[in-house]
């Protein structure tokens, strides 16, 4: 098992795994059904439910095209419960075959210079430690009522789409919780990547000083696309250390993200935070109205894309109604602020319309359907997804 993470280390050589008997080829690797995942190998993680398990490979850190066989019916999420395949239902003795991009990432950076200020590592929180983002390996969860035959992994070079940003944003480690950019590469075709940076209680500040915009620097590519969410924590001047101001510090923080990405050939994106839900008089109130008119007014002048997600979330809020709306969000509609499966699917979809809208270039990577959805006409039926295995001891905490 070493052997073959080595060589595909050195290599960069296909992976070829058999879940199902024949092995189809030489070259592929039969996969037992009780073997576990060791270090540096292959095979099951211990989380299982019935048919639905958990499947990884060590890999280098990078994008991989992953191919699988699969039947019956079938979501497939990656890494910490990334939206890659939903739904997909086959006839009894039917296989379909389907492929998607993973992200893989690991927490490590290139040691600064001698006397140079900087780290070797990105800041992790302690909420995050064994998380399957941040590991060497590529994990795959196949939910519902899985047939899988096969599972390729193969390196990709593709366009990847970093995200930046918090709890709004970030891959959510914990049913029921969910944010829209885990299930933004459900969206897109197989030819571009989704790499989810945002994480729990991020600001703009504390994403420079814990070293994860260094991290995203660090593997951003010309051409590559950076999409900027922030707010929810910025705006807390109880949090002295990381308040942002909307009038003078934020909009300078945001222009040094779009810097830094036009620096590298790579192509800022803003995002404006999704609205909380709070009602006054059947009208969502507002309470990131002056981040949102920041967001815009930078956008503006330093012409670059907007995507304009509280407004989206506004209209969906208003047309849903205070009772419905609930629904879509964590801890039983307790919570105002984050979403559950189904309310993060309706704003990813929400996203994918504004960069249909708004980032042509982006846009030609959308699956067709994806290109549009209209906020003040939801269908809630769309919004079910099966929930995960993934990580379910960790608890979701922090905007």
């Amino acid at each position: 098992m070493l052997l073959i993470a080595l060589q595909m280390a050195m290599t960069q050589a296909p992976l070829r795994f058999d879940l199902e008997p024949p092995k189809r080829a030489t070259g592929h690797i039969a996969v037992a059904t009780d073997k576990p995942y060791e270090k540096g190998g292959f095979g099951y993680e211990a989380q299982r439910r019935g048919k639905e398990f958990l499947f990884s490979a060590a890999v280098p850190e990078g994008n991989y095209r992953v191919t699988v066989r699969l039947g019956g019916r079938v979501t497939v999420k990656a890494e910490s419960r990334r939206l890659m395949l939903r739904d997909i239902i086959t006839k009894p003795g039917q296989y379909v075959t389907a492929s998607f991009i993973v992200n893989v990432r690991n927490a490590q950076l290139a040691p600064p210079p001698a006397n140079a200020p900087g780290g070797s590592q990105v800041k992790l929180k302690s909420r995050e430690a064994g998380s399957y983002t941040w590991d060497d390996k590529l994990t795959l969860e196949f939910l519902g009522d899985p047939r899988v035959a096969s599972i390729d992994i193969e390196p990709a070079t593709v366009p990847t789409v970093f995200l930046a940003g918090d709890s709004t944003v970030t891959d959510q480690r914990s049913e029921p919780a969910a944010s829209w950019g885990q299930m933004l590469p459900a969206l897109f075709g197989p030819d571009v990547a989704i790499a989810n940076h945002a994480e729990s209680g991020e600001t703009l500040k504390s994403f420079v000083t814990e070293l994860r915009f260094d991290k995203l620097l660090s593997l951003i590519k010309p051409g590559d696309w950076l999409l900027i969410q922030f707010g929810h924590n910025d705006q807390k001047a109880n949090w002295p250390q990381t308040y942002a101001d909307p009038a003078i510090t934020y909009p300078a923080w945001l222009r040094t993200y779009i810097a830094e990405a036009r620096r590298r050939g790579a192509h800022p994106v803003l995002v404006t935070s999704p609205e909380r839900r709070n009602y006054e008089n059947g009208k969502v109130r507002r309470t990131l109205a002056e981040y949102g008119a920041a967001a815009r007014k930078v956008a503006r002048e330093e012409k670059v894309p907007l995507l304009d997600l509280q407004e989206r979330t506004v209209t969906l809020y208003e047309a849903l109604g205070e009772a419905k709306a609930a629904t879509l969000f964590n801890d039983g509609g307790k919570d105002r602020t984050h979403h559950n499966n189904p309310g993060a699917w309706f704003l990813a979809r929400a996203v994918a319309a504004e960069i249909a809208a708004q980032v042509p270039e982006l846009a030609t990577h959308l699956k067709p359907a994806a290109r549009s959805f209209d906020t003040a006409n939801p269908d809630l039926t769309e919004g079910a997804i099966a929930p995960s295995l993934a990580e379910s001891n960790v608890r979701p905490a922090g905007s």
